[in-house]
């Protein structure tokens, strides 16, 4: 099937690559021209593991393809996916102005020649799919004088002064990728949502996805692990049973269905965050409570993590859109406003422990172990660390940081904040007054904690993520502290 994915970040060079590996023929349009002429290079501008060995598998194949001109890829293409950025503004609404731009340059870009389905990927507000529907008519009655948005509107099927009309129909289907494990996650997810009440479209889709929904495909060789058995892990099945749901609904319910999902998942961990302050308080331990509470069928174990609080671009973002969705019916929603405050206050924990071992930070040395806001990506968006590192300098530290591969990427995107990158986990401890963990990269796990003690100048580490092995530093005499226990 010929295939249009109108944005090269993140979802929309996942979802083009991942596509095109299932036999499509994808063209990837971004008016980012260096970003296009890089990626026709096999250079992938963010690092997700797998992309660069998926890119260069398909573009040799010749089933993906990059471009900066979208009208001779929409005119080729059956089906359109609008997957470019919805950062939030300063209110905590999303910025659409780039699906306003896309989904107009759509409406100029359609012909005749077949109906096209428009499918919203990027992550928007309630009732964005009719939004939407509009701004592609008003791009197709731009380019006719004389012609009215209620006439076509009214008249998509009919002949319009001896003209056919191109006929389109718009479609939701939200994307729930991990960073970090994005290429399992699309090959392998837990379902499959479609809001449309247009049976075209919805077949149209359920055909692209066919071989998602059947598992028909071979597993890339590049993926760690053993991702073709990840949804039978997940949900308990023999890899022979496996049948992906294909969720069908209205357009207003698949677009809730995202926002609804991330502020759910905030929720728990915001939730643990919140037990484990109690857990220091009580003397009991938060990671045997979520433990305990994670085995009920009905609660489940995933993201019942304690620590320093969640980050990323999809969380915080995402909570806030759904908020301010709501405002828009008068409608409050303490208890995610709630789950916004208690991560926000998590992240200065760890400061506070600091200050309980070493009293006074100014003056102190103290290494950041990670930079990203979660293992396997380098993406610093609302990442806890910086949150952090900011407060120390701030209260007169001088900090240090290593990350396997974000120390690039952080001294271009924060080239104000002050601090001094290091080249491996050594090189981070020498001198050290402390360590915080803020990333939990298996390296960290893994890590020669006789060796590090012996070059810092107070033994002293401060797990973020309740990951490291207690046992193992206090055997290095290291003085170990963790978070809800």
């Amino acid at each position: 099937m010929d295939v249009c994915v109108i944005g090269a970040g993140y979802v929309g060079l996942v979802t083009g690559a991942c596509l095109a590996y299932l036999g499509n023929k994808v063209i990837v349009v971004d008016v980012n021209v260096a970003r296009i002429n890089e990626l026709k290079q096999g250079k992938i501008p963010f690092f997700e593991p797998g992309l660069a060995q998926l890119v260069e598998s398909t573009t040799n194949s010749h089933s993906l393809e990059f471009t900066e001109n979208l009208a001779p890829a929409v005119k080729k293409s059956k089906v359109i996916f609008i997957a470019v950025g919805t950062p939030s503004l300063a209110g905590g609404e999303p910025d659409l102005s780039q699906v306003t731009a896309v989904a107009s340059e759509i409406g100029s870009a359609l012909d005749t020649t077949h109906k096209r389905v428009v499918v919203n990927k990027s992550t928007v507000p309630v009732g964005s799919g009719n939004w939407v529907e509009m701004l592609i008519n008003q791009g197709m009655t731009s380019k006719k004088e004389h012609k009215s948005l209620a006439v076509v509107a009214s008249r998509m099927s009919e002949k319009l002064e001896g003209e056919e009309l191109p006929i389109f129909s718009v479609v939701s289907n939200p994307e729930f990728l991990r960073e970090g494990s994005a290429i399992a996650d699309s090959l392998y997810p837990d379902r499959i949502v479609i809001g449309s009440s247009d049976d075209f479209a919805i077949s149209l889709m359920k055909e692209l996805y066919q071989p998602i929904l059947k598992q028909s495909f071979k597993a890339p060789s590049f993926l760690q692990g053993q991702p073709e058995t990840t949804y039978s892990e997940r949900n308990g099945n023999s890899a022979e049973s496996i049948k992906i749901p294909f969720v069908i609904t209205d357009l207003t319910s698949a677009e809730l269905i995202k926002y609804a999902a991330n502020a759910f998942l905030a929720l728990k961990i915001s939730f643990a965050n919140e037990m484990a302050g109690l857990c220091e308080k009580a003397g009991a331990d938060i990671r045997e409570v979520v433990k305990g509470i994670g085995l009920d069928k009905r609660i489940g174990q995933y993201f019942l993590n304690a620590g320093i609080g969640w980050g990323g671009s999809c969380f915080g973002k995402d909570v806030r859109a759904l908020i301010e969705s709501a405002k828009e019916y008068n409608y409050p929603m303490p208890l995610l406003e709630s789950t916004i405050a208690v991560n926000e206050r998590q992240r200065k924990v760890l400061i506070g422990k600091l200050q309980e071992e070493l009293k006074i930070l100014k003056g102190r040395t103290i290494g950041l172990m990670g930079l990203s806001f979660k293992p396997n990506t380098d993406d610093l968006r609302d990442a806890p660390s910086l949150t952090i590192a900011n407060h120390l300098i701030k209260m007169g530290a001088f900090v240090k940081a290593y990350d396997p591969v974000s120390n690039g990427v952080c001294a271009e995107q924060q080239p104000e904040l002050n601090l001094t990158y290091c080249k491996d986990l050594i090189e981070l401890a020498k001198n050290c007054d402390a360590l915080l963990l803020v990333t939990e990269w298996d390296e960290f796990k893994q890590a020669n904690w006789q060796e590090i003690a012996k070059v810092m100048r107070s033994p002293l580490i401060i797990d973020g993520r309740n990951v490291l092995s207690e046992k193992d530093l206090l055997l290095a005499g290291i003085t170990y502290r963790g978070i809800g226990h």
